[in-house]
């Protein structure tokens, strides 16, 4: 698998487009699976971030498969071959056009309500997604950042087939392309963990790209990419403090995760918003996630939270705030294995979809006030979850979230996830708790 996931996608692809950074670009993210992506070249080259809006139009039969595509301001690309390949009729080609169309204003009022579009008119503009297929939707994406008037366009992806030029034309005027294996037939191959990106993570990530962008001068909010000390290694995190904080939450990603998990970064918006501090960190150097057995040392990661719970409580100001974790995954047996230490004293602990009996012997020590937060639809973590709060001796609560898998993609399941948290960390870290 040449990428992990979209993060290692958009971390690669992020590096070789690094000569981009003095030019002001703009980057123009595809929903859905693009905008991950495109979220980590935007904070690498510190530009703005935005959604192309496009909608592939699928054959009828078999609608992975692209006869064109539609964007936003009556951009429309059809790919003959594949029409007339299929013996697809212009009544349903005319179908198929008018269902995407409206979807697409869907998504253009869900993803950007009353803002407009991020201005492109004169600048380079780069537009990101998570790999090229037929390459119709990139072509549509390139023609609209061109009707807005953009001087430069880049098209940038981490993996497509070998002849995918020709089939751009001069819709963009420079491509970068990580890798064109010989041997494709669909984007997902290419990944290692190729799960559907949901319209609650496309909003989490433009939500924080524009709080990155738009921050408050001195003396109010904070919001700066941070590095830990752990040992021999630093530990890259981004600290996110909103004026008058009455308390900072760590995130402990799990499974392989990173500070740059939309999921989390969903979560640390709305504590954001309620008046909480974040701190979301990578575990893991970019060399030791490559060992799969260090994402379930459970002893290792603990340890490095327990270093990063030292760090906050030494900074100006972060310093004196009451602390929670954030946990999801194995990250939440890390947060529990570190809790149960004397010198971290956590206010609170969320669990998001965590693997709490994998902190089993320490379960019993742990003191601070614990909510474990399960998805309904997923069978055994949730009884897994059950079986670990049997163990809890501390104040402990285990929420069920209806329908909700373990990744929690399902419409409104993360922003259950983001109240209950938001609730349990503000009545548990108020000045009265701590």
């Amino acid at each position: 698998m040449p990428f992990r996931d979209r993060t290692d996608a958009g971390r690669r692809l992020a590096a070789r487009l690094a000569h981009l950074r003095d030019q002001d670009p703009v980057v123009l993210g595809l929903p859905r699976g693009g905008v991950p992506v495109a979220a980590l070249v935007a904070e690498a080259l510190d530009a703005p971030l935005d959604v192309c809006l496009v909608r592939k139009l699928g054959v009828p039969y078999q609608p992975e498969l692209g006869m064109g595509a539609i964007g936003e301001d009556g951009v429309r690309v059809i790919n003959e071959d594949v029409l007339h390949g299929t013996g697809v009729s212009p009544a349903d080609l005319a179908r198929v056009e008018e269902h995407e169309r409206a979807v697409l204003e869907q998504r253009a009022a869900r993803y950007r309500g009353e803002r407009h579009p991020v201005p492109v008119a004169g600048r380079t503009v780069v537009v990101v997604d998570d790999g090229i297929a037929t390459g119709s939707t990139a072509r549509a994406a390139c023609r609209v950042a061109r009707a807005r008037g953009a001087a430069r366009i880049v098209l940038a992806v981490p993996v497509a087939p070998r002849s995918f030029t020709g089939r751009l034309g001069d819709d963009a005027d420079d491509v970068v392309c990580l890798e064109t294996p010989r041997d494709f037939f669909a984007i997902g191959q290419f990944y290692g963990d190729f799960t559907q990106v949901t319209d609650d993570e496309v909003t989490a990530c433009l939500h924080q790209a524009a709080a990155r962008r738009h921050r408050p001068a001195a003396g109010g909010s904070e919001d700066r990419e941070v590095e830990i000390p752990a040992g021999a290694v630093w530990l890259r995190g981004r600290l996110t403090l909103p004026e008058g904080a009455t308390g900072v939450v760590a995130f402990v990603h799990g499974s392989g995760s990173s500070r740059h998990s939309p999921r989390n970064r969903f979560v640390a918006t709305g504590l954001n918003r309620a008046g909480l501090g974040t701190l979301l960190f990578d575990l893991l150097t970019e060399d030791e996630e490559r060992d799969r057995a260090n994402v379930f040392d459970i002893d290792l990661l603990a340890g490095r939270l327990c270093g990063v719970t030292a760090w906050l409580r030494e900074q100006p100001g972060t310093a004196g705030l009451a602390l929670g974790y954030f946990g999801a995954s194995t990250g939440a047996a890390a947060a529990l294995w570190a809790a149960a230490e004397p010198a971290t004293r956590p206010a609170a602990i969320v669990s998001r979809g965590g693997r709490p009996d994998l902190a089993g012997p320490r379960l019993p020590e742990v003191t601070a006030p614990t909510l474990l937060v399960v998805g309904g639809a997923d069978r055994l973590v949730l009884d897994l979850n059950r079986a670990a709060q049997a163990r809890l001796r501390c104040e402990n609560r285990l929420e069920v979230v209806p329908g909700a898998t373990h990744l929690f993609e399902e419409p409104g399941t993360l922003e259950r996830v983001t109240e209950v948290a938001r609730d349990w960390f503000t009545d548990h870290m108020a000045p009265a708790h701590v």
